[in-house]
């Protein structure tokens, strides 16, 4: 089979076909790959194609599906973040026990930069060098200036919801000068928290510390990374006139267009990467011979959308620099495995 039909995974009506082996990395059925360390070097690239301060979509072409995975659950469970692992509820009168607020509390993104801070372990005392402080002293009040026909609960008293912008930083011993310029603070400031009736407050002390997304889920910092292998559509016959339109109508917007040659209209693919691959346009008879849908197994489309701690292109740097150091410690463990075993000998 020609390298570039074995690169492609082929979508039909009711199965996928020529999809890759799971034994080892690029190979195909029971044949291993015939790749050096050189041709991956030649083929690897990526390809920034959006980004902004919270979301980055690129193109990881030329590896193996383990490593495209292993760089998305490095981002999702490995990279560290702060975030609030400590309540101590002083007083809490509203509708929401201690135990639910502090949950919804620690869900709270905040905005400083976990390599600012040290990790803290389960013996050490909280210090400004592993921990930050936040309290929240809420009262709900009557609003004496509301109208006596007010039924609006955000009119008709004072703090009746309770937002993450009243989550005031306490900096701790040199903080305050260290953070002059990027102050601490929730990344949102209207994440609602709870609700509140006159007579009902809340009073506590909050400490955030360093941890990573597999010890718990508010660690992590994306909201969601994610990748799928290109899409490629191939039209194999013209597909012309009423055919064509129906042709544009089986893809998403942008896929396909509907262009004039000589007087007749004909199918043209424009974006392929836009398709989601419903597969709509095999289930037409019109079609059948004229379409070839498959994906390029090489190719991924990652999407990265931050929490807003940390910018998503440094995110994937540090993703990155984990799983080089993962290689390493792999490296360095099947070095010594080998050498024991030839001393065993």
């Amino acid at each position: 089979m020609a390298l570039e039909d074995r690169n492609r995974v082929v979508i039909l009506e009711d199965r996928v076909e020529n999809f890759s082996g799971a034994e080892f990395p690029l190979s195909f059925d029971t044949e291993l790959p015939s790749r050096s360390l050189e041709d991956l070097k030649n083929t690897l690239d990526i390809k920034i194609v959006h980004i902004t301060p919270t979301e980055m979509e690129f193109d990881l072409i030329g590896v193996d599906a383990s490593i495209a995975n292993a760089l998305r659950r490095i981002l999702l469970a490995e990279i560290p973040t702060m975030a609030i692992e400590t309540v101590y509820m002083i007083n809490n009168t509203g509708i929401v026990q201690d135990e639910v607020l502090a949950h919804r509390l620690g869900l709270v993104p905040i905005m400083a930069d976990p390599q600012d801070f040290n990790w803290k372990q389960p013996e050490d005392p909280p210090t400004d060098q592993n921990t930050i402080v936040f309290k929240m002293t809420v009262e709900c009040l009557h609003n004496r200036s509301a109208a006596t026909d007010e039924t609006d609960p955000n009119k008709l008293y004072i703090n009746s919801s309770v937002f993450s912008s009243q989550l005031v930083w306490d900096p701790k011993g040199d903080q305050a000068t260290r953070f002059a310029d990027r102050p601490i603070k929730p990344i949102h400031d209207d994440i609602l928290i709870t609700k509140l009736r006159p007579g009902q407050l809340i009073d506590c002390e909050i400490h955030c510390q360093k941890g990573v997304g597999k010890d718990h889920a508010k660690f992590s910092p994306v909201a969601t990374a994610s990748y799928r292998l290109l899409p490629e559509i191939q039209i194999l016959e013209d597909i012309t006139g009423d055919d064509a339109e129906l042709f544009r109508k089986c893809f998403p917007p942008g896929v396909v267009e509907v262009v004039n040659e000589g007087g007749v209209k004909k199918a043209k693919v424009v974006n392929a990467r836009k398709d989601t691959v419903s597969r709509e346009v095999l289930r037409h008879k019109e079609f059948e011979g004229k379409v070839r849908l498959t994906r390029v197994r090489d190719h991924f489309i990652f999407n990265v959308e931050s929490t807003g701690a940390i910018p998503p292109e440094t995110l994937v740097s540090r993703a990155l620099d984990v799983l080089m150091e993962k290689c390493d410690i792999s490296k360095a463990a099947l070095a010594k495995a080998i050498k024991g075993d030839m001393s065993d000998e």
